[in-house]
């Protein structure tokens, strides 16, 4: 093999295009990818030069009888830019350009403005006259094109942007580069105009941070194979800046990355993840989660960044929070715990209220305390239990009542051991005492994603089984998603990420119409109990896409009637069924989804917290079950008014505090459901529908 003197780079506008092809097209492109690495100058490629490309280093290159890769080569760098059929792969070429940034310094893949058909939007014949209106005044008439310059956007779409309206602009987002495209939409959306800060005049306009977000250097083989073995995950691969910025910094405490559904938290964990593995040789890597089908996932992506042999290493662990706390118990303790289901913690709880014989606390309350107070906090003495923080609790119990109830607790704990059980946050709870009087502690790095799911005990036992030196702790989470804990500081527990917590704004998952429509569900700022803030104002996306669709029915059959019509639309749009979910609210509701997806002439796959893959079919589940999962389309069904927010919850709340507690967990778990969705949001109930629909502007 030759020695390799120029740059071989790969683009995001190629994975995203290599992703739309055919299983059989998408061999064929990799096989000539993989052979334009090893050789471009190889005697079995065909290279044609694109003539009426504005570009002349433009060249198709033939991965079968119709499908052409289009690759950029100078002497300095060979791009591969895009694949397609023959005339549309041409068209593309013959349509752009790649040229230096006059102002940021960056490369972009400009769009040549004169060889795009005119940008329009749709008029619609109206049956009767309409009243004239006043002209829609230009959306950015308060810039200047140095403005725009300075935002990165290409001088051949200046004058198109100073011109354009709100609905113009949203077509001419997909013509121009994301970081001009972001920060425009950002201003549209908050006044503010954001600069990127200077940067250094880099040797390479490709090693620009903005040109690092869509251009990768790949420097061998296996580098290329795992950047195009995942094209549906290809947002892993092509860093934004301000991602990057946490991934590479070193930190000197605990640090946080926040940020709405969509947009990058994982991948910055992810890639924090990789660079720990390849900056330290005496790493012990753990990356952890709330469940084992989200690990599972997690796996599988950090593998796509290191590759298998670095996966095999025993260097990182990739575990749910209570997988560690279970192996860490037992490789300290010499036996596994035999851990207390909820039902025989909830019977041990009414058999010692009956004996203490203590009136005045429902089983509920009992349940309730243990679970959020006691077993959370590992109470062990009613001193503890007077000074103990009751944040989210709706029942302020004074210093006599604690006393009162306290024995109940005691003698819960002792009818627990009396079986050889113990309840899972007593396993996180003896491994944190445990290895926190160890010198040698397990991991020298923890990563945790979804970390808005963290509760007391996990995260002391986090804290425990770390080394505790500077950046040891990060992580990833979102306030707004938080659907399965209540609120607690965790700077009382000696986890404080006061000025090392960041917002990510740019969101890659879900179009700008769906997280528009979708964030109006949640207040612009979030904030946790130690009063750190979520700003989520001027988040923005990356792609454009059609308008969520809310519907509500007379019955529940027009309803499963009109869900499956849209399934059967979305598989013949190119949509595969196992890149769609269905969910509801509660098992209840699965019947409705079930006889829809069937409707459909699909088989469902029934999610729950054992299935790790979607093999093909429709999911169903329910909207807890849909954390952390993603679908290109996603219908949110059965969200009737006595179903979303759950009634049920409803009738049990004893005063405002908790009532506005349920509130405000149902509405996460709605906005994590839709959250789901990439391109298309089905969202549909019977009549009267859910009260949450006003806020996403449905009008009845």
């Amino acid at each position: 093999m030759r020695e390799v003197t120029v740059k071989f780079r790969i683009a995001d506008s190629f994975t995203k295009a290599l992703g739309r092809l055919t299983a059989k097209e998408q061999s064929a492109a990799k096989i000539t990818v993989f052979d334009l690495q090893q050789d471009p100058s190889a005697p079995g490629l065909q290279f044609h030069r694109i003539d009426n490309s504005k570009d002349p280093n433009f060249w198709s290159v033939r991965s079968n009888r119709d499908i052409r890769v289009i690759v950029h080569k100078t002497a300095a760098s060979f791009l591969i830019c895009y694949v397609d059929h023959h005339d549309e792969a041409y068209k593309w070429a013959e349509r752009r350009r790649i040229e230096t940034h006059p102002k940021t310094g960056a490369a972009q893949i400009v769009e040549v403005r004169e060889r795009v058909e005119e940008i329009a939007v749709p008029v619609y014949v109206q049956e009767v006259e309409p009243q004239p209106s006043p002209p829609e005044p230009p959306l950015f008439r308060d810039l200047s094109g140095d403005d725009l310059l300075d935002v990165g956007v290409p001088e051949d779409w200046i004058a198109d942007i100073l011109a354009a309206t709100e609905d113009r602009f949203l077509d001419i987002t997909d013509h121009i580069p994301a970081e001009s495209a972001e920060a425009l939409l950002e201003y549209a959306t908050t006044g503010i105009l954001r600069k990127p800060a200077p940067v250094v005049a880099a040797e390479n306009p490709f090693e620009h941070p903005d040109a690092q977000r869509r251009f990768r250097v790949l420097d061998d083989i296996e580098e290329l194979k795992r950047a195009l073995d995942y094209p549906w995950d290809q947002w892993t691969i092509f860093l934004h800046p301000s991602q990057r910025e946490v991934v590479e910094r070193q930190f000197n405490g605990p640090a946080r990355v926040s940020g709405s559904a969509g947009t990058g938290k994982t991948v910055v964990a992810l890639h924090r993840a990789a660079a720990t593995l390849k900056n330290d040789k005496n790493a012990r890597v753990l990356l952890t989660t709330f469940s084992s089908p989200l690990a599972n996932a997690l796996e599988h992506k950090l593998q796509m960044l290191t590759g298998e042999s670095q996966m095999a290493s025993s260097a990182i662990t990739i575990r749910p929070f209570d997988g560690v706390a279970r192996d860490l118990f037992t490789l300290a303790f010499g036996h596994e715990p035999r851990v207390a289901s909820r039902e025989q913690i909830t019977q041990a709880i009414k058999q010692a209220a009956s004996a203490a014989d203590v009136e005045g606390f429902t089983d509920r309350f009992l349940v309730s305390e243990w679970m959020n107070v006691i077993d959370a906090w590992q109470i062990a003495t009613i001193d503890a239990y007077r000074d103990v923080p009751r944040l989210g609790r709706k029942n302020r119990l004074g210093g006599k009542q604690r006393e009162r109830v306290w024995p109940i607790f005691t003698r819960t704990y002792e009818l627990l051991e009396r079986q050889g059980l113990i309840s899972l946050p007593k396993v996180f709870g003896n491994v944190a005492q445990h290895y926190a009087a160890q010198r040698e502690k397990p991991f020298t790095h923890i990563i945790v994603d979804e970390a808005q799911d963290l509760g007391v005990p996990e995260l002391r036992m986090l804290a425990a089984i770390v080394d505790g030196k500077p950046g040891s702790l990060f992580f990833a989470g979102d306030l707004g998603q938080r659907i399965f804990q209540e609120p607690f500081s965790w700077k009382a527990l000696g986890i404080d990420v006061r000025g090392r917590s960041f917002t990510l704004k740019v969101n890659y998952r879900t179009s700008h119409q769906i997280r528009q429509t979708v964030d109006r569900l949640l207040p612009e700022i979030v904030r946790d109990a130690d009063g750190n803030e979520e700003d989520r104002k001027g988040t923005v996306s990356v792609f454009n896409g059609l308008e969520p669709q809310v519907a509500v029915f007379e019955n529940s059959d027009e309803e499963i009637e009109a869900v499956a019509s849209w399934i059967s639309e979305m598989i013949n749009n190119g949509i595969e069924p196992g890149e769609i979910g269905v969910f509801v609210r509660s098992a209840k509701e699965l019947s409705r989804a079930r006889a829809a997806v069937g409707k459909a002439g699909q088989t469902p796959l029934e999610l729950s917290s054992r299935v790790e893959n979607r093999d093909g079919r429709v999911s169903i589940g329910t909207m807890h079950l849909a954390k952390g999962l993603e679908f290109k389309a996603v219908a949110v069904v059965a969200c009737d008014d006595d179903v979303l927010p759950s009634q049920q919850r409803i009738e049990v709340v004893s005063d405002e505090q908790e009532l506005d507690r349920v509130y405000e967990t149902e509405r996460h778990l709605f906005y994590v459901a839709c959250t789901r969705a990439r391109d298309r949001l089905f969202v549909s109930g019977v009549e009267p529908a859910s009260e949450f629909f006003a806020d996403l502007r449905y009008a009845s």
